[in-house]
C-alpha cells in the first residue's frame, strides 16, 4: 500500500488503534472519523491485509514484570546479511527488539531484556556466533512511547 492510498480516515483509525487498541470499537472510531462501523471495520481489514497493521501487542514494563535491566546492543554486521539476520537474532532468548540502522559502522540495534548482568552475556554471544560485532552497549533507564502525532495531524487531503 503505498502512503498515497493512506487517507486521513485510515491516519485517524491508525492513531486510535495506537492509542488503545484494546479497549477501542470500531465504534467509538467511526464516531472519530464520522464514518460508519463497518466502514472503520473495513478499513482495518484492509490495513491489516496490506501490511500497514503488523499486529497487536502489549506494551509490557519489563521492569515491573521482573526484568529490570534493558539494554541496547549496537551492533555491526555484513551489510549484504544484515537484513537476513532479524530473524535469527529475534530467535536469542531475551531479545525483544532488532532494528536496521542504514547510516554507519553500528547497523544494527538489538534491545534485549534480563533480570540481570548476567543475562546480557549469553545474548551478545549468541550475536557473535552469528557473525556479529556488539559494537556498543547502553543501559536504558526508562523507556516510553506514544502513538505518532503525524496520523492525528489535520491533513490537507480533500477526501
Amino acid at each position: 500500500m503505498a502512503d498515497a492510498e493512506i487517507d486521513k480516515v485510515d491516519k485517524t483509525i491508525l492513531h486510535a488503534l495506537q492509542e488503545d487498541a484494546r479497549n477501542i470499537s470500531s465504534g467509538d472510531i467511526a464516531e472519530r472519523t464520522g464514518t460508519s462501523d463497518s466502514t472503520v471495520r473495513k478499513r482495518i481489514q484492509r490495513l491489516e491485509s496490506t501490511g500497514v497493521i503488523k499486529g497487536y501487542s502489549a506494551m509490557v514494563d519489563y521492569q515491573r514484570s521482573g526484568y529490570p535491566l534493558r539494554m541496547l546492543l549496537y551492533c555491526t554486521a555484513s551489510i549484504p546479511e544484515r537484513g537476513g539476520l532479524v530473524p535469527d537474532i529475534l530467535d536469542i532468548d531475551g531479545v525483544v527488539s532488532v532494528q536496521e540502522l542504514v547510516t554507519g559502522e553500528k547497523n544494527l540495534l538489538v534491545t534485549a531484556v534480563g533480570e540481570s548482568d548476567s543475562d546480557i552475556t549469553p545474548i551478545a554471544q549468541a550475536l557473535l556466533e552469528l557473525g556479529i560485532t556488539v559494537a556498543d552497549e547502553v543501559l536504558v533507564r526508562s523507556h516510553e512511547t506514544q502513538p505518532f502525532n503525524g496520523f492525528d495531524r489535520p491533513s490537507e487531503d480533500h477526501d
